[in-house]
């Protein structure tokens, strides 16, 4: 059986800093925390029909959630693995565990789908190599599954530091669907190139080929390889983000 979840709120969205570069800014991840989870779960199901549990697979720690399923008189159960954290190892290990199994099982899958935040140096407080500020979610709208509006506040300046879509963001659109679409596909080099120019620039290649409703990306033409590189190089370079790792 497939459960559909209710969208996440901006409330139940946090923010916490990926990168930093100290001359340009930093990249902002959004994450979901355990209670939320429970508290979908309470909701969808009420708190005798879900359980947790937690075991030790060859050092690492797992955690399986498992949801009673009335139509088949049984426990459904999906499980995932927990990463170290830096404050509590075990408890942050087992919370970790347990927020993946319950993406695992549909909850808050739509936090993959957004877009790169980065935030510029003039809206953000660095000092001695760290970040000073606070970021929180704004603002937040989901349609099928997917974050198509976020707004991010600098919670000490108040100020909204970052939005999509943004103009940047809607120029970009039209120049991809607008292109004229020739008949030969690229190369096996230039697909090679390709993969290699998304992973130095931190694109998504499965959300570039969405964008043509292609599902391989052999099936690039080369007007299209030329766009993508065009347009998302340029489109990276105004967001400060282009070699930000440097």
């Amino acid at each position: 059986m497939e459960y559909e979840f209710r969208d996440l709120t901006k409330d139940e969205v946090e923010c916490r800093v990926g990168t930093l570069n100290v001359n340009k800014g930093c990249s902002l991840l959004l994450f979901k925390d355990a209670r939320c989870d429970m508290n979908i779960l309470d909701e969808k199901f009420g708190i005798t029909g879900w359980k947790r549990h937690h075991e030790s697979i060859n050092g690492n720690l797992f955690c399986t959630v498992e949801i009673w399923d009335d139509s088949k008189k049984e426990w459904i159960s999906k499980q995932d693995v927990g990463k170290e954290t830096g404050v509590e190892k075990e408890k942050g290990q087992a919370s970790d565990a347990f927020k993946r199994a319950c993406f695992n099982i549909g909850i808050g899958r739509e936090l993959y789908t957004a877009p790169f935040i980065w935030i510029l140096k003039k809206d953000v407080k660095i000092e001695n190599g760290k970040v000073k500020d606070s970021f929180s979610v704004a603002d937040l709208e989901v349609e099928n599954k997917k974050i198509v509006k976020l707004k991010i506040r600098n919670n000490r300046t108040k100020k909204v530091v970052f939005s999509f879509p943004s103009s940047d963001d809607e120029q970009y659109q039209d120049e991809m669907h607008q292109e004229p679409v020739g008949k030969q596909k690229i190369s096996k080099e230039k697909q090679k190139s390709l993969l290699e120019f998304c992973d130095e620039k931190h694109l998504d290649i499965g959300k570039i080929l969405d964008s043509y409703a292609l599902k391989d990306i052999s099936e690039l033409n080369e007007n299209q390889h030329a766009t993508i590189i065009r347009v998302h190089a340029q489109y990276m370079k105004q967001w400060g983000a282009d070699g930000w790792n440097a």
